[in-house]
């Protein structure tokens, strides 16, 4: 019998946390899911682990290796063997809460219609914490509205129908870079669909030094081409002039360090990419500070 739900995990050497999340997915009071697992070229043990743990049969699992290419290369890997009516990413350095597949299952159920493009739900430390802050008292919203209306801060878990969601593919992927933008497609959903909002935990976080989260600004300046694609499609479906302007300014620094200097080539707003010059040139030459400075630190033993 197929299963509602598809828990993603890419993950490159993560031997050391797997066995977290492997175990609340064992654990979880609801086991009406499957486990994908994208291994993006690990050379610890990850393998051997996936073979003991699909020997033992606790959970249903799809393990799956490719060289290393980035998360965004494991995505599109994994959405080729998702058939779930709903999926969400779980890193592999995180782990779902015991009654978060319940609950995400029988909310989705009470709630959906046929606009909803998913669930929008809290994830939180392991101290209870809340990852940035409540989602806004509304009952759906896009994801639009909750960045540039709501102001959302931290983290969330995401959980999509899977079927809108491929509506809305293929992602814009360059094999040169590693580190790609995939909000890119939240942007698209938004004009037709819209997410239920539920300020329920369903997944505790935590982040690794090595992990996406502590390398923003070299993400920005090694995947420019990802972060204009998203950067155009926020100018041209912005839901204010103020957002429009300020996807400007980084699509023109992410040009920069493209080496595009024709801005206007193919920018879907002309008008205000021209106004976004100036501020774009010194957004980038803020951003190469930061690097330097992150690296520095880095160096010193300190966090960036």
């Amino acid at each position: 019998m197929k299963k509602s739900i598809t828990v993603f995990t890419p993950t490159y050497n993560r031997e050391k946390t797997l066995r977290r999340l492997y175990d609340s997915l064992c654990n979880q009071a609801n086991q009406d899911f499957k486990w994908i697992v994208i291994d993006d070229g690990s050379s610890d043990n990850t393998a051997a682990l996936f073979e003991k743990w699909k020997a033992e049969n606790k959970i249903e699992i799809e393990y799956y290796y490719q060289s290393n290419k980035g998360k965004l290369a494991a995505q599109i890997l994994a959405l080729d063997y998702i058939d779930t009516e709903l999926f969400t990413c779980i890193d592999s350095d995180d782990y779902l809460s015991v009654e978060a597949v319940d609950k995400i299952i029988k909310f989705w159920k009470t709630n959906k219609k046929s606009s909803s493009a998913g669930i929008i739900g809290l994830d939180a430390y392991e101290d209870g914490k809340i990852a940035g802050e409540k989602l806004p008292d509304v009952k759906e919203a896009t994801y639009s509205e909750l960045v540039d209306h709501y102001k959302m801060k931290g983290d969330k878990k995401y959980i999509f129908d899977t079927e809108v969601y491929k509506r809305f593919l293929p992602y814009p992927y360059f094999e040169d870079e590693v580190f790609h933008e995939v909000s890119w497609i939240f942007t698209l959903i938004d004009q037709e669909y819209k997410f239920l909002i539920s300020n329920e935990v369903y997944c505790i976080i935590e982040y690794q030094q090595d992990g996406l989260s502590n390398g923003l600004y070299k993400r920005y300046k090694n995947s420019p081409k990802s972060f204009m694609e998203y950067r155009k499609v926020k100018m041209k479906y912005g839901i204010s002039k103020k957002v429009k302007l300020k996807n400007a300014i980084h699509y023109v620094s992410s040009c920069i360090f493209a080496g595009n200097w024709n801005f206007f080539k193919n920018s879907p707003a002309k008008t205000y990419t021209l106004a976004a010059i100036p501020f774009g040139i010194l957004l980038n030459i803020y951003i190469n500070y930061k690097i330097r400075q992150n690296t520095n630190r880095i160096k010193q033993g300190k966090l960036n």
